[in-house]
């Protein structure tokens, strides 16, 4: 089996379609369908469609994890046919952390996470598994940037990643879409999930993170401009994290002095929300790494993380990459900045690497600086988000 598990409406359903279109014999069931609630409640092992083909039927099961016991129930049905099927669930919530109560799955399931569009992609752009290479690509000879790649990361910055407002490229389509995504997270998919009577209160909690993105979250102010419990708060920040709305970064402390060691950065999954040009390109570039590190560990290269580095003088890297809990690679993000960051030269050298990346919002710039045999390269975002997946 393997579960696939992203955002709202960023191509689960699509991607799961074309799969069993590729394959030519299965079938697809929706949980918003009546028909296959009541099969799936009465028996599960009813849906499965008739062996007649040489081919591996694929079933696609749609949202599944809004059933109660769905685990236990899937758990069954694949323990007796499960050889016969190939089982793909797709969800818009963590797949493998939803209702923990549920009868385990441990070792019957693969667990992926699809993200929305990136430049590369966008691009069509040839990735590769093997992590060094890109280093090695960063640092060898550089073109002049394409005005494709500089037109991609423009339309990605105006209407974020996800398929409809992208496509569209229209403001007004974009402002619909958001109000109606958000909508139905809080309203259909966190009642799902929660059962919580504070909807509209979780609405305003949902308001109030787009200022706080790019910047150590402090659940105590939330709790304070919302008149809600701290504890609530941090409860209701996980519902969320869990729906994919907004994921946490958190801070790296192995070898830093003064790291700091409890607040986490907080993003959202569609940056175009973010009002700030500043903290949406932070943003932006979060969610293009993010997609880098889950391809990398989802694909069984290893155990990728992105993390970032705060110390207590407020000095900050903005992004670090570690590959089984090692430093893989620092990364800032500066949507204007063309001279490398003064933190370089600290950072560096406490967090025993060889090479940082500078990212800027500004097409063609390419530059490496040297110093105490060490490299920090300034890089265009364009020109550096190819190289990802």
């Amino acid at each position: 089996m393997a579960f696939v598990s992203g955002p709202r409406q960023c191509g689960k359903t699509t991607m799961a379609k074309s799969l069993l279109k590729q394959r030519g014999v299965g079938a697809y069931y929706s949980w918003d369908e009546v028909k296959f609630r009541r099969q799936w409640t009465k028996d599960p092992s009813g849906i499965l469609p008739k062996m007649e083909h040489d081919e591996k039927p694929l079933i696609v099961l749609d949202e599944l994890h809004k059933a109660k016991l769905w685990k236990r129930n899937l758990k069954g049905l694949y323990d007796t046919d499960g050889e016969a099927y190939d089982i793909l669930v797709t969800g818009s919530a963590r797949l493998n952390v939803y209702r923990k109560g549920s009868d385990s799955l441990m070792g019957r399931y693969y667990n992926f996470r699809l993200h929305p569009f990136s430049v590369a992609e966008l691009l069509k752009e040839k990735y590769f598994l093997e992590p060094d290479y890109l280093i090695q690509a960063l640092l060898s000879q550089h073109k002049t940037s394409s005005r494709e790649s500089i037109e991609k990361l423009d339309l990605l910055f105006k209407f974020g990643p996800f398929p409809e407002p992208l496509f569209s490229a229209n403001q007004r389509t974009l402002n619909l879409w958001q109000r109606n995504r958000i909508e139905k997270i809080i309203r259909e998919d966190m009642r799902d999930l929660s059962r919580l009577p504070e909807l509209s209160q979780v609405e305003m909690l949902a308001s109030l993170l787009p200022e706080r993105i790019a910047q150590p979250l402090s659940i105590q102010s939330l709790s304070e401009d919302c008149e809600v419990a701290y504890t609530t708060i941090k409860r209701w920040l996980n519902y969320l994290n869990e729906l994919y709305y907004c994921y946490n970064l958190k801070p790296f402390m192995k070898s830093l002095p003064r790291a700091i060691k409890k607040e986490g950065k907080l993003y959202l999954w569609d940056w175009s929300e973010v009002n700030n040009p500043g903290a949406r390109f932070e943003n932006l570039i979060a969610s293009h790494l993010l997609k880098y590190c889950d391809y990398l560990t989802d694909s069984g290269v290893g155990n990728f993380e992105l993390r970032y580095a705060r110390n207590k003088e407020k000095q900050e890297i903005d992004f670090i990459i570690l590959r089984d809990k090692k430093v893989f690679l620092p990364i800032e993000a500066k949507i204007s900045d063309e001279q490398p960051s003064h933190i370089w030269s600290k950072f560096l050298t406490q967090l025993n690497c060889d090479v940082g990346i500078q990212v800027v919002m500004k097409p063609n710039i390419y530059k490496i600086h040297s110093y105490d045999n060490k490299k920090i390269l300034l890089i265009s975002a364009n020109d550096f988000l190819k190289y990802l997946i």
